[in-house]
């Protein structure tokens, strides 16, 4: 499948089901963990479950525009798509991430015997039971999981923005009191 038929499949079928609650660090490094949850291509029936990690680096926001880095997606083998194609992807479709450092690290695949909604279910269940409000929960297709990550940490990027500016107004007040 393209880039392009992937971007649209991932802007199309991603479901932010739960949401990290706390803001991104305006001024250090944030770790976003989630679960993406797919239907399987293989065993009808049956989901995937990706759980990982994405390291937003200082996303801060007087960063220079349209400079968003992308590591560790694995565009390369599932997309056939090089950092640099997929910069000029985005720029060409008038699509901005924000210029920050996005570092994704899988740390387990694996598959639930079930079908996407009952994974939705016991994936929720499980986040709420143990009050974890860090861990975003995230659905979406299978090929092309990685745009769908993207648009989740985007959300939370644009979500923290408010946040930023309070936090660069308080540092500058603090500066120049």
């Amino acid at each position: 499948m393209e880039l392009e038929e992937q971007w649209e499949k991932a802007v199309e079928s991603t479901q932010v089901l739960r949401s990290r609650v706390l803001y991104l660090a305006p001024s250090k490094m944030t770790w976003i963990p989630y679960i993406f949850l797919a239907e399987s291509l293989v065993n009808a029936g049956d989901t995937v479950v990706r759980r990982g990690k994405v390291n937003m680096h200082k996303p801060a926001i007087i960063l220079p525009e349209n400079m968003p880095f992308f590591e560790g997606f694995e565009f390369e083998e599932g997309l056939k798509a090089s950092d640099e194609a997929l910069r000029t992807f985005f720029m060409i479709r008038g699509i901005s991430f924000p210029s920050m450092r996005f570092k994704n690290q899988t740390s387990n695949v694996d598959v639930f015997e079930g079908s996407l909604e009952k994974a939705k279910a016991h994936f929720r269940d499980e986040l709420e039971k143990e009050e974890d409000t860090q861990t975003g929960l995230v659905a979406g297709h299978a090929e092309g999981w990685q745009f769908s990550i993207m648009i989740y940490a985007a959300m939370l990027a644009a979500k923290s923005a408010d946040s930023d500016i309070r936090w660069f107004e308080e540092k500058f007040r603090k500066w120049f009191a």
